[in-house]
């Protein structure tokens, strides 16, 4: 396997554009180009298995960045069978540092509950949630929202059945049943409990239901399963392992018509539905490659984004870290996929309550990748951010620390990697706090820092929980992350 940071080998991953006009096309970009050798107006036929090689790296790299919300789903699903004994159906209850410490830009502050479903081995399934303090939601295996659970979703908190149908099945009831139609025939359940009681929380959890339908007249018991310590990670695996997933997932999904291309592409990579994946050693190569140039372009698509109108407030670097339009992934005539493969790369799980425009609901994250000179956010440095006072949060406001390594929450000796107002605070004479981001703790300001790791890079997800008028009308301004010199 090749070292991820070892990165690609290739004579030019622009030399396709480079045949039409190689000189004009590096002069236009400031690249150095290969000029192809020709015979006539044509290339070599020595030069033909380079142009494949670049032609399949090329498909790679887009491959990797297509399939990013798949494996990552794909990835978690694997890890709650095989590190947690969860299977289809089965709840995991995410409640302490050490548990989401897996998880892609977790929310460090709320218990998290989450399941997978097989619908190729459970048929038609129910899933039934109790009245109560919940918010949550089901997707399927490209993180596209099915359905909304809890206060946000039609059940108002009130609870419900809902029937969930594979991809190509009709619904053998709906007497009762609030139907979602399934997309893929994996998918995937995520509640938050929002009770800061968390016994009480428990109480609901033991009370969700998820079954086949056909033994809805005698359900069995749901399990509840918690990580209990044990290690695992929910990202993206790299090199031929990304691959592997990805072939994995791929035999039981619907091919949808906007990924055909993609998975012809897949083809000449050795990545074909009904047929076992054996890549011979050219192709081994190019995919090892595809994967860690894939990753370098994910990882600046995400921590330095050129998207549109990133910014909530112009002159500052705190970003929109949910650039899609809609849970769908679709934006008029085209799908958003420089945008979904930005999100999705860095987090997991995606709804239109974490993209609400009415004040008092819903969530707002905004997200900062390098300090206010626009260099990386390192582990060996002191920074600190100024929160000014009466933050626009109907509810509460959460500052999180993740590691750009692997996207979850920074793994510190202090076993901590957020600050919120929910938590006893220094305050400020005006009501504003002071978070400070370091290798040890600053004198006098324990309470309001977060333990970074020397050695490691970071970023900073801030999340407002109930935005408020304020927040969106921009008259609550916080300034960048900024270094603090050396005393």
């Amino acid at each position: 396997m090749i070292p991820r940071r070892l990165r690609y080998s290739v004579f030019s991953f622009v030399s396709c554009f480079a045949l039409l006009a190689p000189t004009l096309f590096a002069q236009q970009v400031g690249l150095t180009s290969t000029t192809i050798p020709l015979q006539g107006d044509l290339p070599a036929k020595s030069e033909i298995p380079k142009l494949y090689d670049e032609m399949d790296l090329q498909q790679a790299a887009q491959c990797y960045l297509w399939a990013l919300p798949l494996v990552a789903f794909a990835q978690w699903q694997y890890e709650h069978e095989h590190v947690f004994d969860a299977h289809s159906g089965d709840l995991v209850v995410y409640k302490t540092y050490e548990d989401k410490l897996g998880v892609l830009t977790a929310n460090a502050t709320t218990p998290y509950i989450i399941a997978f479903i097989d619908l190729s081995k459970m048929g038609p399934t129910v899933v039934k949630i109790p009245p109560g303090h919940i918010a949550g939601g089901l997707g399927d295996f490209w993180q596209r929202e099915m359905g909304v659970i809890g206060e946000m979703g039609p059940d108002q908190g009130k609870g419900g059945k809902y029937l969930v149908v594979p991809p190509g099945q009709k619904p053998p009831s709906s007497d009762g049943y609030r139907l979602l139609d399934a997309t893929t025939m994996n998918i995937f359940i995520g509640f938050r409990l929002l009770d800061p009681d968390f016994d009480k929380g428990m109480e609901l959890v033991r009370q969700v239901k998820i079954y086949s339908y056909d033994k809805r007249s005698a359900p069995p018991p749901t399990r509840v399963v918690t990580p209990d310590g044990r290690k695992w990670y929910g990202g993206q695996p790299e090199g031929i392992a990304y691959w592997e997933l990805l072939h994995v997932i791929l035999q039981v999904e619907p091919v949808e018509e906007r990924d055909r291309f993609f998975v012809a592409w897949l083809k000449n990579l050795g990545i074909e539905k009904g047929k076992p994946f054996y890549p011979d050693q050219r192709q081994r190569r190019i995919l090892e490659s595809g994967a860690a140039l894939g990753e370098s372009m994910a990882e600046v698509n995400s921590f330095s984004k050129r998207i549109p109108d990133i910014l909530h407030w112009p002159d500052s670097r705190w970003e929109y870290v949910l650039t899609m339009a809609d849970p769908s992934q679709r934006l008029g005539d085209i799908y958003q996929f420089y945008e979904r493969t930005a999100y999705f790369y860095e987090a997991v799980t995606y709804s239109k309550a974490m993209i609400s425009k009415t004040p008092n609901e819903g969530q707002a994250y905004l997200g900062e990748y390098s300090d206010k000179d626009g260099n990386w956010f390192e582990g060996s440095k002191s920074y600190r951010l100024h929160v000014p006072a009466n933050a626009p949060a109907k509810n509460f406001w959460s500052l999180t620390v993740y590691d750009t390594k692997t996207r979850c929450l920074i793994e510190n000796p202090q076993k901590r990697a957020d600050r919120s107002s929910r938590d006893e605070l220094q305050r400020n004479p005006d009501g504003s706090i002071d978070l400070y981001f370091s290798p040890s703790a600053p004198h006098g300001h324990e309470s309001n820092w977060v333990q970074t790791v020397p050695g490691r890079h970071w970023f900073a997800y801030f999340r407002l929980y109930g935005p408020t008028e304020q927040y969106f009308d921009k008259s609550w301004k916080m300034q960048d992350i900024e270094i603090v010199p050396a005393s």
